[in-house]
This record gives structure tokens, C-alpha cells and sequence, in this order.
């Protein structure tokens, strides 16, 4: 999820959480409304702070991310440490006690935030960087922001009811049953499929798409082959011819009697290059890929005088009329130099 709506999201339980504590209180025992929103907010922005390891290359960013700042396990030392902090920025005229719930509160709903999407978190690190993932929100959603949103603004205008912020968060729970309901639906269109093509034990995967909660992307898994499908969950859509890049996206993703399968081998289609294409993906110099990532296929190889690259992106960074995210090779000059991996930028920043 993006990092302003989890901060906004920090605010809003922050506040539904939140009493205005009695006037009668001693100051020292009661933290202001205002406060108690502040370190909800920054709270629940803290867990993306291991975006400091994109300095030190993005795959050790792609390996470490959503790891030990995302953990469930770490999650008392992470309250503590912020309610500290948080206390020493007031200059201690509260104590470090009271900020412990919407700091609690603020990284919790971040957890819950990151483990809906697809990319998966190490919620159990440091014992294990397995990761776990319940994919039904795409990381921007703007539904899910203005729910977020709207439930803040009216907080703001009504400052002593919790209600505006109470039904915020039902309704985004609301919404995130809404996306479940959407996932199964798709769930049950692979598994059809997967029937009809004879793949008992195929590995089903369903992944939110963006532009719109009914967008889909569908992976079966059958050996190294893929089958996969972009949906649009939606009945009936508008057809039309344009040249804008969002419009463009959207119709890529058809109603479910016009989907359009796509077969996908891993390493490509052609025999003749699959033992270069194999060493190469088996390569030691490639582990830090291949342990990002979930859904790898070759994007294509190169030759030349200088040497063999074999390209590589995740599945799940594929969307439609944009390049792939997070492309990797592997190359080396000739039969018996090692391999090298190389990063091809991309798009965006983070690539």
C-alpha cells in the first residue's frame, strides 16, 4: 500500500481509538487529541523505513522489504522505540507510556495494510523470512484512500465524536470483504480453467490489478508453464478505440466471457537455447533474483560478440501496455567467464 494512505489509515484507528482525555486530568497523565493522531500517523509511516536499504541496491530493497520492520514478532520493540522517540520530541512533558497504543496501533494497521496486497511480509521475522500475503488490494487504491480520507475529514469537523472514524474503518472492512468476494470469483474462473486444460495440480494464484477493484491478473502454474489471463470481473464494459495509456490498461483486463488466455513457458519456447538459459537462471551470481522472485520468466536473450545475457522479471510486476519492473540478467562474455547479474532500469524510479 502506498505510503500516505498508511499513514492516513495510522491517523484514522488512531483517532477511532482515541478519548479526549477530561479536563480535570493532570498533563502529564493525559495525551491531547492532536498528539494521539500525530503518533498514530507517524507511526504507521515507520515500517517503510527499510526504503533506506534501495541505497544500498534495489535487490537487497526487494529481498529486505516489508522484512523485520513488518514483523509481528518485533512489533513491541518497534512501539517502545517509537514511543520513546515520540516522548523525547515533546521534551519528555509526556511520558513515553502514553504513546504506546497509537504507536502500537499505528504500525499494526500497517502490517494489515501491506499483508493485503501481493507482495508478502516477513511477519515472523527474525525466526524466519517466510512470507504471507493475502493479495486482495492493489498497492494504490484509491477507493480504499478516500474511505481513509473522508473518515478523517468529517473526524476533523466533528473533533469530540469517535463515530466518523468508527465507520470509516467498518466500511473499509466492508470493502475489504467486498475485494474478497472478487478474489474468489476470480479464484473460481482459474480453477475452471485449470479443469478444463487437465492440471490437477496446477498452483492457482489470483493477483489485484489496478485503475479498478474488479481487475484481475490470473497465474496457473503447471510446471514450468504458465497460464495467464487479465480479467475484468465486471459484467459488461465499454468498448471504445483511444490512445491515452489508463484507457489503454483498463481495456486490456475483459469480462469473463471474453478472456483471453495466455501460454507462457518459464525459460521460453525454444530447446535449442534452454541449457544456456537454465545455467544461467541456476547461476550462483543470481540467487539474490531468484530469491525475490514468486512467478520468474525470461523476457528474451541476447547475443552478441561480447558475450550472452538471458533476461529475466516477475509475473507480478507485468501489467499491460508497461514494460516489466525489476528486470534482471545475468551475462558473461564467453563460455568460461562466470556470470554477472545486471539490473535493466525501468520505468519508474524504483526499478
Amino acid at each position: 500500500m502506498d505510503p500516505l494512505t498508511h499513514a492516513l489509515s495510522g491517523a484514522l484507528l488512531a483517532r477511532a481509538a482515541a478519548r479526549a482525555p477530561p479536563q480535570t486530568q493532570p498533563k502529564q497523565n493525559a495525551l491531547p487529541l492532536r498528539l494521539q493522531i500525530a503518533a498514530g500517523f507517524a507511526a504507521a509511516a515507520f515500517p517503510d523505513v527499510d526504503f533506506a536499504l534501495r541505497f544500498i541496491d534495489t535487490l537487497t530493497y526487494l529481498n529486505w522489504h516489508q522484512g523485520p520492520t513488518h514483523s509481528l514478532v518485533l512489533l513491541p520493540l518497534w512501539t517502545c522505540l517509537l514511543s520513546w522517540l515520540f516522548s523525547w520530541l515533546t521534551q519528555k512533558r509526556y511520558v513515553w507510556k502514553l504513546f504506546v497504543l497509537p504507536a502500537c496501533l499505528g504500525i499494526t494497521i500497517h502490517i494489515v495494510g501491506d499483508l493485503i496486497t501481493s507482495y508478502g511480509l516477513m511477519l515472523f521475522a527474525p525466526f524466519s523470512t517466510k512470507r504471507f500475503s493475502l493479495p486482495l488490494v492493489f498497492v494504490i487504491d484509491p477507493w480504499f484512500s478516500l474511505i481513509v480520507i473522508a473518515g478523517l475529514i468529517i473526524s476533523w469537523r466533528y473533533p469530540r465524536q469517535r463515530v466518523a472514524a468508527v465507520t470509516a474503518l467498518a466500511s473499509l472492512c466492508g470493502y475489504v470483504i467486498f475485494l474478497w468476494t472478487l478474489q474468489q470469483q476470480a479464484n473460481g474462473i482459474a480453477f475452471h480453467h485449470a479443469v478444463a486444460q487437465d492440471m490437477p495440480q496446477a498452483h492457482i494464484s489470483v493477483l489485484p490489478q489496478p485503475l479498478s477493484p474488479f481487475h484481475w491478473k490470473i497465474i496457473i502454474r503447471h510446471d514450468e508453464t504458465y497460464h495467464l489471463a487479465d480479467v475484468n470481473l465486471r459484467q459488461s464494459i465499454d468498448q471504445y478505440q483511444t490512445t491515452w495509456l489508463l484507457p489503454k490498461m483498463a481495456a486490456t483486463y475483459r469480462p469473463i466471457s471474453e478472456i483471453n488466455w495466455h501460454v507462457q513457458q518459464q525459460f521460453g519456447g525454444d530447446p535449442a537455447n534452454s541449457p544456456h538459459i537454465r545455467e544461467a537462471w541456476l547461476s550462483p551470481a543470481f540467487e539474490p533474483f531468484r530469491t525475490f522472485t514468486q512467478f520468474p520468466i525470461l523476457e528474451r536473450i541476447d547475443t552478441s560478440e561480447q558475450g550472452l545475457c538471458v533476461w529475466f522479471y516477475d509475473l507480478r510486476f507485468k501489467f499491460p501496455e508497461l514494460p516489466p519492473s525489476f528486470r534482471y540478467g545475468v551475462c558473461r562474455r564467453n563460455d568460461h567467464s562466470d556470470w554477472q547479474i545486471i539490473r535493466h532500469r525501468g520505468l519508474f524510479y524504483i526499478d
